[in-house]
């Protein structure tokens, strides 16, 4: 990191180039309520940060505090470098970021109208209108309100009315819901993670003989739900692996360690200190930091780290004994 000036927050119209701003920026005047933030520049806000719209023009950018623009949030497309929000992020408009070589991080929610986002890293959850992810990891899940596209992301869960799916998607959670039926390609996989061996995955080591990541079938695995509460029913489209984890019961999921991964991955920068998972296969801290869960996750959804397929055969004997 560059010697950065600090900056004193007085204009209307912001542009941060080199700059680490202590307080935050927010409105003291009503014109202030107007003000454009553009980031040309490696910068660090300290604090919150509203602006009416914010454009990032180049990075490295960081901001600890809450983020909340009233238009649109922007990243342009040639970026590169890294981009963190340590805290919520919030717009009454759009939050879009389609840079391919731009490493975006959020640690907590994203709540707007429109969301599209490439090649991000989401440690909540997603809350929008109009939602379109690519090349993303979405520790929390996916809640849109009127349409969701998906291609090639590894996500908690999601629910939406209308749902396009492409290219190879891993659920962190057994099931996910749709109002209509899924719109999938040719080329769409769905897979479920909640069985595989994500503690051994993170240390490096050999994955547990009985874990592994299940897939989906768009086709068949599509179950129609009806969900009551209190007068109020609704009826929704479920792909689940439910179905097919007869023998889960069979299998100690605790020795995998995912809810602690998980829980850590979705806690980010809110706990006190660093946990890790143990040692790794070089006999090193696993520590849990954002940046590494960041890194694994993007390991495991370009391939660079393998998941086995769940061994579907179980001894019906053993079965028996727990019943």
């Amino acid at each position: 990191m560059s010697k950065l000036t600090e900056i004193r927050i007085t204009e209307s119209n912001l542009r941060l180039d080199n700059n680490i701003v202590k307080g935050g920026i927010l409105p003291n005047k009503i014109n202030e309520l107007s003000r454009t933030v553009t980031v040309a520049g490696e910068t660090v806000v300290e604090g919150p940060l509203y602006a009416n719209k914010m454009t990032i023009e180049a990075a490295p950018f960081e901001v600890k505090g809450a983020v909340f623009v009233q238009r649109e949030l922007y990243i342009n497309n040639d970026v590169s470098g890294d981009i963190i929000f340590r805290k919520a992020v919030g717009s009454a408009s759009s939050v879009v970021t389609r840079a391919l070589n731009c490493n975006v991080t959020f640690c907590s929610d994203v709540n707007a109208k429109s969301i599209t986002l490439c090649n991000a890293y989401v440690s909540g959850s997603l809350y929008g209108d109009e939602i379109v992810l690519e090349n993303c990891v979405i520790i929390g899940g996916v809640f849109a309100t009127q349409s969701l596209t998906i291609k090639d992301c590894i996500i908690g869960t999601f629910i939406s009315p209308y749902v396009e799916l492409d290219g190879n998607i891993n659920l962190l959670l057994p099931s996910v819901f749709s109002v209509e039926r899924a719109n999938y390609t040719k080329t769409a996989h769905l897979y479920s993670l909640a069985l595989a061996d994500l503690g051994s995955l993170y240390r490096h080591q050999e994955e547990n003989a009985e874990s592994g990541r299940i897939e989906i079938n768009l086709a068949s695995d599509d179950l129609h739900t009806t969900l009551t509460d209190g007068g109020h029913q609704r009826s929704l489209h479920s792909y689940s692996v439910v179905g097919k984890v007869l023998a889960a019961d069979l299998i100690d999921t605790d020795k995998f360690q995912n809810h602690f991964l998980l829980t850590a991955a979705a806690l980010g920068p809110q706990m006190l200190k660093t946990y890790d998972l143990g040692t790794d296969s070089e006999g090193n801290p696993a520590l849990l930091t954002t940046e590494r869960i960041r890194a694994f996750f993007f390991d495991l959804l370009h391939g660079k780290i393998k998941i086995k397929d769940l061994d579907g055969s179980f001894n019906i004997e053993q079965f028996a004994k727990t019943m």
